[in-house]
């Protein structure tokens, strides 16, 4: 079961790697000064990226404690 511990964790760093990038994307956009449709298009797109970093961190996590409990 520690395979199952050492593949959670990797997930969860590759998750909270996409949830910084995500941070990042959006303060560079907040820093551009767009406005309005255009500020509104590019967060939109980045909310999707963000909520798939946030699941595979969850996964990630989930496989980590499975490998615990089980180990």
């Amino acid at each position: 079961m520690a395979a199952l511990v050492w593949i959670g964790a990797s997930l969860t760093a590759l998750g909270l790697a996409g949830l910084v990038w995500c941070i990042v994307v959006a303060a560079r956009a907040r820093a551009s000064g767009l406005e309005g449709a255009e500020m509104e298009a590019r967060l939109r797109r980045l909310v999707a990226r963000n909520l798939g970093a946030l699941a595979v961190s969850a996964i990630g996590l989930m496989c980590v404690v499975l490998g615990v409990l089980l180990g």
